[in-house]
């Protein structure tokens, strides 16, 4: 079947090649896919702009919109489990993972379904008579989608789901390691409603299909999630027409521990922040910073835990966690490993692949922490993206040195995209919570969202807030509609006809 997606029609790609999908957890081939040229991602634009330029899209009702979103939640509830099973064969997350996926997703959905018709604008008074002045919201346009490999759907999730809701036409390109359950969403977005040309899907590498997307005049908006380099090249190129651009792009992400706090409470999460889903993620807690008198019977007590995490494939009902995406990714993240050791940290289990001949096919790495960090260290400053925990300690003589030192420690990178505060003291939460240059802070909690609450980055974690849950607006034009309803002559410059001297 072929794999690009564009005006409503499955077709064939140019000359793109094909490319094998290969699960992390054995290597083993779960697909084959074409892939695209730059000369199918700008046929996509060009369906994407007619739909939008002349197509109903955009003059759909809301209310019709919201009906189309809850169909697509209905569907992906009907197909649950094939979707998480793909989810998993193309990732190697374990099936419960994805499965939690899935009703995440379903939550999106149908949280922008709601959204779809509540906010259509606002009156504004003018205090004049005769004139009417509001505030409507319009989409922006054509929209660019590139989405990660980690949690691939629920990722397009966020923002296809906000895009149609506004009145948008889109195209989309998943990262080509995990491109299934985006051609599954096509299928179901078509029999949810949505018209030809308004969803289109192009595959293939940043390079060959992702860069004309972001160079396109006719593409109004961009949003990309994933690493910052590739976030810095296309915002360069957007900025040649001067697109919307929205980028999320990672963190390095502080999770701080007051000796005051529940420790055992602190501690599990702890584990959780980092090692759920082998680290791949973007607001996991890669940075663990703790009070230096509880820093040796906790940091002990993390290893012993650590040293216990099974890690297996996506079926294996045993495994707490599963591989890295891929054997590039992993030697990425040993490298980081090295570096850190070289620079002075401390090895304290982990490190290293696992010894199981029976996961040699894999790309694993065993749930590692490298103690005595500091945060000059590349292992600390740079996004490893992997199982792989770092332990930097704070003291002080005052409980206001504490803090200041902590928020210091935390504050200490070009990222800022979340983190958490562990501490009985409910000032003390507070005040840190608000010194920490993140955008999202969990006190005494790690990992939770919800879709009612934004989610975005400080600093060069990303600009605008495509992933902000709460609202549409980075889908939309904003626009003040200013109406007067009986004009009148103001002479302002010369005199009327048949007056003055």
């Amino acid at each position: 079947m072929p794999e690009l997606f564009i005006d409503g029609t499955w077709r064939d790609a140019g000359d793109g090649g094909s490319r094998e999908i290969r699960c992390p957890a054995d290597g083993s081939v779960v697909a084959a896919v074409s892939e695209g040229t730059a000369e199918d991602a700008l046929a996509a634009v060009r369906a994407a702009r007619r739909a939008f330029d002349h197509g109903p899209w955009r003059d759909t009702s809301a209310l019709e919109r919201a009906q189309i979103l809850h169909r697509v939640a209905d569907l992906l509830e009907a197909e649950k489990s094939e979707v998480a099973r793909r989810e998993s064969l193309d990732t190697g997350k374990r099936l419960v993972e994805s499965e939690i996926d899935v009703d995440d997703i379903v939550g999106v959905f149908r949280h922008y379904a709601g959204l779809a018709n509540a906010d259509s604008g606002r009156v504004v008074d003018p205090g004049m008579p005769n004139v009417s002045s509001r505030i409507v919201h319009e989409p922006v346009g054509v929209c660019a989608l590139i989405t990660p490999w980690n949690y691939p759907l629920l990722q397009t999730s966020w923002k296809v789901a906000p895009a149609l809701a506004a009145g948008n036409t889109f195209v989309l390109k998943p990262s080509e390691l995990t491109p299934s359950t985006s051609i599954w969403l096509m299928n179901a977005l078509t029999e949810a409603g949505v018209p030809a040309g308004v969803a289109n899907l192009v595959l293939g590498s940043g390079a060959r299909v992702g860069a004309p997307l972001t160079e396109a005049p006719e593409v109004d908006l961009v949003s990309f999630t994933g690493g910052l380099e590739t976030g810095r090249k296309i915002m360069a190129a957007a900025s040649a027409t001067v697109k919307k651009v929205a980028l999320e792009l990672g963190g390095k992400n502080p999770n701080i521990v007051f000796a005051d706090a529940d420790l055992d409470v602190a501690l599990d999460y702890a584990l959780t922040a980092v090692f759920l889903d082998s680290g791949q993620v973007c607001s996991g807690g890669a940075r663990l910073i703790v009070e230096e008198s509880i820093h040796d019977d906790f940091v002990d007590e993390l290893v012993r835990r650590a040293e216990k995490i099974r890690v297996g494939g996506p079926f294996d009902s045993g495994a707490e966690t599963g591989p890295l995406i891929s054997a590039e990714h992993r030697e990425k993240v040993e490298s980081y490993v090295a570096a850190g050791l070289a620079e002075g940290a401390t090895l304290r289990v982990g490190g290293r692949r696992p010894d199981d001949p029976e996961l040699d096919k894999g790309f694993f790495y065993l749930p590692t922490i490298l103690d005595d960090c500091t945060a000059d260290m590349s292992v600390v400053q740079e996004e490893s993206f992997g199982p792989v925990l770092t332990v930097e300690t704070f003291g002080g003589s005052s409980p206001d040195e504490f803090e200041d030192r902590a928020v210091e420690i935390a504050n200490h990178t070009i990222y800022g995209l979340a983190g958490a505060v562990w501490t009985e003291n409910a000032g003390r939460a507070e005040r840190v919570a608000r010194r920490l240059r993140h955008g999202t802070i969990w006190i005494n909690d790690y990992h939770p969202y919800v879709p009612q609450a934004e989610w975005g980055g400080y600093k060069q974690s990303g600009i605008g807030r495509e992933l902000g849950l709460a609202g549409l607006n980075e889908y939309r034009e904003t626009k003040h509609i200013w109406h007067n309803t009986k004009p009148a002559a103001q002479y302002w410059f010369g005199e009327p006809a048949g007056e003055g001297a």
